[in-house]
């Protein structure tokens, strides 16, 4: 049987791949999708405990869910598997990159290097600037249908979590903003209102209704309305329109260089999961591999899948700088906190996730330390009706028992990571009411985790230490926004263990002008490989700052305007 070929294959429906599909199928070739994930239409989306707890991806566990959780030493990552990637669980937040953030500032003279060298600081500049980034921030916007949060009607206005936080802001002599949010708020043409139909030039890929946002705080666990203006309803809708072939439940195992038509090319192997095998584990090393072929291959897999699949496949890519491989990693300053019995009424159960965004400037733009955002968080209120039941005994108990847990899944790695309802246990009986709320803190941390194999495993050797002054900053950031809240502040318990949660990961096959300190240029080709590019979060040379996903859209959809100047086997 002849083996299939394709203009362009994307791996990975994420940010990076969701734009690339449909501005490559927007030229007229012949594009294919490989996803590992299942899609999921609106209503698709587990809810309750039952759902929830067995919502994980690990096929060889039985686990065909949406929520991939990564442990390593120090840092637990939650990242997403399903058609649209990380657009599934995000909190739809589409700010851009801060002008004065295009440099990543390093340890040692290696930018990595820790130790004795850690000390000596140096700066690096990205190879694209914000003003290269500008008008594809407003393309993919405009696609993505950003709106700020409409405070000013009514029915929004009264969202308690994001009026306590502009005031809590404005005491502290910080501006907080509304930022743009990837959300149906109105339906075409008519003004802001709660769940009514939603009408779009091209219909969801889905085939299902769509109805405007109904603040229930579910972003982060998938929308069950459609309220969220996903990848999958958005770029990867018109991209199959095109003809783009979406497939899902594909994982790709590895690619080698070919000649194709005289020119180059890539083979793409990879293996098509089952998921009727949920629950039971079975040996996906044993899966049948399929194969084809590409002119161009964009990688899009995500930090840790991207990353995972170079360093695996290096011998096949002569050329690539062994140094760069695997560096640069940064959470990009994720910190979750916690404010805690206010006396003012907070509800993070209701509005979408987060609503309001307070920046702290760099030291590069008139602050006096690294800079970061603090931004309200929210959970589903089926959440604080499990909380206001749980009764658990005890404080000293409850992180006993936490801290025992977490032990024990960092010692047999195991990904089943029940993070949610540990958090549950943790506060107890009315420790989530309608007077807390979680704080997220994201910002400029130092990128110098480097990424590994070990035994064909991941491995990431990284640490807080390097960013012990940037994570003090946003740590007593929160304390103050609790104080102006009236309220008390906790960390995230993962602190007592000095370990940090990301929902952003970035780097590992950073971008950099020179071909010796980078995997990738400032378009996203590889290195000495032409019609090989990457373009998702493992590109970005350091912390972006601002929630990564507008940043890396932009970053791939200036990518393939650039992919479209390369002939075709050239």
């Amino acid at each position: 049987m002849a083996e299939e070929h394709f203009d362009a294959v994307v791996v990975g429906s994420g940010f990076g791949g969701a734009v690339s599909a449909y501005r490559l199928a927007e030229a007229g070739l012949r594009v294919c999708v490989l996803e590992r994930g299942q899609a999921y239409p609106p209503g698709g989306f587990p809810r309750g405990v039952a759902g929830l707890r067995q919502n994980y991806w690990d096929p060889s566990r039985g686990g065909y869910g949406m929520f991939n959780v990564w442990s390593f030493t120090g840092l637990e990552a939650v990242v997403s598997s399903g058609l649209g990637g990380g657009s599934l669980i995000y909190a739809n937040v589409l700010l851009p990159m801060d002008e004065h953030w295009f440099t990543t500032d390093l340890g040692g003279p290696g930018g990595g290097a820790r130790g004795s060298s850690a000390a000596r600081r140096h700066s690096d500049p990205w190879p694209i600037t914000r003003a290269d980034l500008e008008p594809h921030y407003r393309r993919v916007r405009d696609m993505l249908g950003a709106r700020p949060y409409p405070m000013q009607v009514a029915e929004y206005a009264a969202t308690p979590k994001a009026a306590a936080l502009v005031e809590a802001a404005r005491k502290l002599g910080r501006e907080a903003i509304h930022p743009p949010l990837a959300v149906a708020f109105a339906a075409a043409g008519k003004p802001p209102a709660l769940a009514m139909p939603i009408e779009t030039e091209v219909p969801s890929l889905h085939g299902r209704q769509r109805f405007t946002c109904r603040l229930c705080g579910e972003c982060d666990i998938g929308c069950n309305t459609g309220s969220k203006n996903s990848l999958d309803h958005t770029y990867l809708s018109y991209a199959a329109q095109l003809g783009a072939d979406l497939r899902t439940l594909c994982e790709v195992r590895g690619m080698t260089p070919v000649r194709l038509r005289g020119g180059t090319g890539y083979r793409v192997r990879y293996v098509r999961h089952d998921p009727t095998l949920a629950g039971t584990p079975s040996d996906t090393g044993a899966l049948p591999v399929r194969t084809l072929t590409a002119d161009r291959l964009v990688l899009a897999a995500g930090t840790f899948g991207t990353t995972f699949l170079m360093l695996r496949q290096r011998d096949n890519f002569p050329g690539i700088s062994r140094a760069a491989l695997g560096s640069r990693f940064s959470g990009n300053g994720d910190l979750l906190g916690f404010v805690r019995n206010s006396s003012r009424r907070l509800d993070p159960s209701r509005g979408p996730v987060i609503t309001t965004a307070v920046r702290y400037p760099d030291t590069r733009d008139g602050g006096d330390g690294p800079g970061f955002y603090l931004q309200d968080g929210g959970f589903p209120e089926f959440v604080g009706w499990l909380l206001e039941g749980r009764g658990m005994p005890g404080a000293a108990a409850r992180v006993a028992k936490f801290l025992t847990r977490r032990v024990r899944a960092a010692l047999t790695h195991d990904p089943r990571s029940d993070y949610g309802s540990e958090v549950m246990a943790l506060f107890g009986a009315g420790g989530l009411s309608s007077g807390s709320m979680p704080v997220l803190g994201m910002g400029r941390d130092v990128p110098d985790g480097m990424f590994s194999l070990r035994r064909d495993n991941l491995h990431l050797d990284w640490t807080t230490r390097t960013s012990r002054r940037y994570f003090a900053r946003v740590r007593a950031a929160m304390v103050d926004l609790a104080r102006e809240l009236d309220a008390e502040f906790d960390d995230n318990p993962l602190a007592r263990l000095r370990r940090v949660v990301t929902v952003h990961p970035l780097g590992g096959c950073p971008m950099h002008a020179d071909p010796t300190r980078g995997v990738v240029d400032g378009f996203g080709r590889v290195h000495g490989h032409p019609g090989l590019y990457i373009v998702d979060g493992s590109a970005m040379p350091g912390p972006i700052g601002a929630n990564p996903a507008l940043t890396i859209a932009a970053f791939a959809d200036r990518a393939m305007d650039r992919a479209m100047d390369r002939p075709v086997g050239g």
